[in-house]
């Protein structure tokens, strides 16, 4: 989550006035911390307080727009039922944009955090400088993989991919390993597995029109690598998915996740201990 030095100086995120700013801003702040956004991808809705039916496979997606938007959450969960054949997936988003930081301070994140059985929590979001000249806390993100850990779910970091035509694959990941070495944590080579695409094929595109959140392109890459994450198996074998993306391209995203993941591994920094619980669900 890349932060402008003069955000704290911004309306507070899911305000009107913050909306507009982040709309005629998107461009020069990194990304977006705020608004409102509740999805729940193959189950119920994001929303509902009812008790939800249960799962074999549950996870849950805590970060901001880059966590939602161009039907990420829709990809993972289409990616999961079809590496996991015979069982049960639900993907669910925590109900509000936000930083982590934010998250970890947010009743209605950790009410459903805490209420649930979770087989994986995908964590994005932590506050970076974008100029690289700022530090910002990790003990927050720290704190949430260290709950998420205790209720026995595999904490998976989700480090933003970089900006278009900005070199920071490496500075954004080697933040989120920091974290994991404090709190072992999955971390995600997502920015890797776009710069790998990119480079194979310049003419690709994966940004939106922003240049800094996915199109629908870069939020199924971005889906492949949490799949190896979340189940720790490649997502070379998977099959094509319907996506509204040709077969060719599908199979172009795949081979660069898969080449990817064979050279920086599926569960990079993952915790050791075997998870509890792991052959329940949500």
């Amino acid at each position: 989550m890349k932060l402008h030095p003069i955000w704290p100086l911004l309306p507070r995120p899911g305000s009107a006035l913050g909306l507009v700013l982040f709309l005629a801003l998107s461009l020069g702040l990194a990304s977006c911390g705020g608004g409102a956004s509740s999805a729940e991808s193959g189950g119920s809705g994001g929303n509902d307080q009812q008790t939800p039916p249960s799962f074999d496979y549950s996870v849950l997606m805590m970060g901001n727009s880059h966590t939602s938007v161009a039907n990420l959450p829709l990809h993972l969960t289409q990616l999961l039922r079809a590496g996991l054949p015979g069982m049960t997936v639900t993907v669910a988003v925590a109900p509000d944009w936000m930083f982590l930081d934010e998250h970890l301070n947010n009743p209605r994140t950790m009410a459903l955090l805490n209420g649930r059985s979770w087989r994986a929590v995908v964590l994005q979001a932590q506050k970076y400088s974008s100029s690289g000249q700022f530090s910002y806390s990790t003990q927050e993100a720290e704190q949430l993989v260290k709950t998420v850990r205790s209720q026995g779910a595999l904490p998976v970091l989700f480090p933003e991919w970089p900006r278009l035509g900005i070199d920071e694959t490496e500075r954004i990941y080697a933040l989120h390993v920091g974290i994991a070495q404090a709190q072992p944590a999955c971390v995600t080579p997502v920015g890797q597995a776009w710069d790998l695409a990119l480079q194979r094929s310049p003419s690709l595109r994966l940004h939106s029109a922003d240049g800094n959140h996915a199109n629908e392109q870069g939020a199924f890459l971005t889906a492949l690598t949490l799949y190896a994450s979340i189940t720790g198996q490649s997502p070379r074998g998977l099959p094509n998915i319907n996506t509204g993306l040709s077969a060719e391209l599908q199979t172009q995203l795949r081979t660069a996740a898969a080449d990817t993941l064979d050279r920086l591994r599926p569960r990079p920094h993952c915790p050791d201990q075997p998870l509890q619980g792991s052959a329940g669900g949500a």
